[in-house]
């Protein structure tokens, strides 16, 4: 049987090994996820919501070696790894909360002797796709609202994560979830599209590259299934002249930087109005230096390697190129050097004097880089911002709200911050536009993409 090792980016060891799913397992998940599925969606929404709570319980018990686990298998300094697991935990009881009233029935007044009504009725099989950037934030944004709905979750993770799957199928059965409601699969590429293309699959449910966007929906064409894609994002930042520069400048850091800058939602590129140019760059250079790279076990750190070396090579790649076009870099590599052979280790980087000519005002970097670009007006601002293929989030610093929500307005983006950045309310709706994706996770919006109407119009004669 054909298998898969993890290779931890911490010091290139093997941390986990697993086989891939055969043929045969892939037949038998589905199958008795077609068979769960009748019955799941006939329990009452109390009690699935008992048993996804339970679900969450247990999952705290194993919070530690949890979040452990997340810096072994992508690298995240485990100062910060206790985070994601508390994020999972929010999210999911914000969904079951609100699930009873956003899935209640939708009367309709009577009319010519019909009883009318609309209900909201299961999707089926749900085939959940999460990426290894925040295993269990991007997993928890499909899979509880998707049980809750009534539901069956078949969960693919991604090879550099297997253990978020196995974590959540270990608490799920401990909170006496019936067999077949949730289930996992380790997946080839191409077990994956026969997946999607062939099996009984009823929803997927994809967070990652444009690439798998774009191949997603090819397969699931085959079939008419529905589809959900987050994928890429290049988010832009606005400082304008009336913005807080010292808590902009904190949080644009935070925002730029955290786990590497390896977030969909991850500030990319900041525009600065000219009258606090200089003060916002030389704060945000001097911020950026307080970072310490390095063993990302060590509590000390702050930042820890990129999931692999090809990734940190591409972000590489991007600062050659652009300095060879003109482009400054502000942060010496001598600051954060590595010792040699810890190639996955990458240094932060403050790139000036860029343009949008430049791959790394244009091409997603998914990495701790950033450029920053002195603006006249808010009109440049906003045109500049709009001037890329992605629109999943952006944020603005300000202290005019009305402004802000104006300038929100022209924006081509799922979500618009004012004075805050990188980060998912779940009473919010999550979407992104352009290749950022389609479809919508998170608040009662959500519950919208994983059930589908059901009319009823009774007449009595």
């Amino acid at each position: 049987m054909k298998s898969f090792k993890v290779i931890s980016p911490i010091d290139n060891s093997i941390y986990v090994q697993r086989d891939y799913a055969s043929v045969k397992d892939i037949e038998n998940t589905i199958k008795l996820s077609n068979t769960a599925k009748l019955s799941w969606k006939t329990l009452d929404i109390a009690e699935r919501a008992r048993i996804c709570n339970s679900m969450l319980d247990e999952f705290l018990k194993l919070k530690l070696q949890i979040a452990e686990e997340i810096t072994w298998q992508m690298g995240r300094p485990n100062r910060y790894t206790l985070g994601e697991v508390n994020g999972f935990i929010d999210r999911a009881r914000f969904m079951i909360s609100i699930a009873k009233e956003k899935l209640a029935t939708i009367s309709i007044p009577e009319q010519n002797g019909s009883n009318r009504y609309i209900q909201r009725e299961p999707l089926g099989v749900v085939f959940s796709i999460t990426p290894w950037n925040y295993p269990y934030l991007t997993a928890v944004n499909t899979i509880i609202p998707a049980i809750m709905a009534g539901n069956v979750v078949v969960m693919k993770p991604s090879a550099q994560t297997p253990l978020t799957a196995e974590r959540i199928h270990q608490a799920f059965l401990a909170a006496g979830l019936p067999e077949g409601v949730f289930q996992y699969l380790f997946l080839t590429h191409q077990h994956t599209d026969q997946v999607i293309a062939q099996a009984s699959v009823d929803h997927v449910a994809f967070t990652g590259s444009v690439a798998g966007g774009h191949s997603i929906q090819k397969n699931a064409k085959k079939r008419f299934t529905s589809v959900g894609l987050e994928l890429g994002g290049k988010d832009p930042a606005y400082v304008r002249s009336d913005a807080d520069l010292q808590h902009a400048i904190a949080n644009l850091v935070d925002g730029a930087y955290f786990n590497s800058g390896q977030s969909c939602c991850g500030v990319e590129r900041i525009y600065v109005h000219q009258s606090v140019y200089d003060e916002f760059v030389e704060g945000f250079i001097d911020q950026v230096k307080q970072h310490r790279l390095g063993d990302p076990l060590d509590p000390e750190m702050t930042l820890g390697p990129m999931v692999s070396k090809k990734n940190a090579d591409f972000i590489r790649s991007q600062i050659a190129d652009a300095v060879q076009q003109g482009a400054e870099k502000q942060i010496s590599n001598k600051q954060f050097e590595m010792d040699a052979g810890y190639t996955s280790y990458l240094a932060p980087q403050v790139l000036l004097n860029v343009n949008h000519s430049m791959r790394i005002m244009k091409e997603e970097s998914f990495g701790p880089v950033v450029g920053i670009m002195k603006v006249s007006s808010d009109e440049q601002a906003i045109e500049l911002m709009n001037d890329s293929e992605f629109g999943l989030s952006a944020s603005i610093w300000t202290q005019d709200e009305i402004a802000a929500s104006n300038i929100g307005q022209m924006l081509e983006t799922g979500t618009v911050f004012m004075n805050r950045c990188d980060y998912l309310d779940p009473a919010l709706a999550w979407v992104g536009v352009k290749n950022s994706g389609q479809g919508c996770t998170l608040s009662e919006i959500g519950y919208e993409q994983l059930t589908r109407p059901k009319s009823f119009n009774l007449k009595h004669v």
